[in-house]
């Protein structure tokens, strides 16, 4: 495996199907360009006469749209910016932490990572979208889904507050799971 000695931005997105690394390698003499996601080259161009301009490719399970934009700042400094679905990285991700949330939990020594996508409902551990049962109870609804031997539920309950909406709960084994914040 070569050096990455060209290496210029290391992005971290956390997307339902978990976190993904981006690192773009940008050679400012060759204009070689390559992105690699979570250590696979997604893109290698060797020689590029324009040193500025975009790569677009695809993350993670759902093929979300990625975008690096290389643009030149002064003389020969280059920024890079990284846009995931047309939004910045900052706004991408502040959106995401209002349509869906987040768990981080260890169960029988390992480690799971739930996320609960709100608009649709889909719940997904470790990069699996997983099968889930959804009923309607007295205050709200519940979505039945197992994680290992673990039956898990999210409790949706209104919050009686408009501007909170609605509050997920993740229960395992009647055991409360507190939020990540990522």
């Amino acid at each position: 495996l070569e050096k990455m000695t060209d290496l210029v931005a290391v992005w971290e997105v956390a997307l339902s199907d978990g976190v993904h690394k981006i690192e773009f390698e940008h050679g400012t003499t060759s204009g070689k360009r390559v992105v690699y996601v979570d250590g696979k080259e997604e893109i290698r161009k060797e020689w590029m006469f324009k040193l500025v301009g975009k790569e677009t490719f695809t993350v993670g399970a759902a093929k979300t749209k990625a975008t690096i934009n290389i643009d030149a700042v002064s003389g020969f400094a280059y920024e890079y910016t990284l846009e995931i679905n047309g939004k910045s990285l900052k706004k991408y991700m502040e959106n995401r932490s209002k349509t869906t949330n987040t768990w981080i939990l260890s169960l029988g020594g390992t480690d799971y990572r739930v996320v609960l996508e709100k608009d649709t409902m889909d719940v997904w551990c470790n990069g699996q979208k997983l099968e889930t049962a959804g009923e309607f109870v007295e205050d709200g609804t519940e979505t039945h889904f197992s994680v290992g031997d673990y039956s898990c539920c999210i409790k949706a309950v209104s919050s009686g507050k408009r501007k909170e909406g609605i509050i997920h709960t993740l229960i395992v084994d009647d055991r409360e799971i507190p939020e990540a914040v990522e």
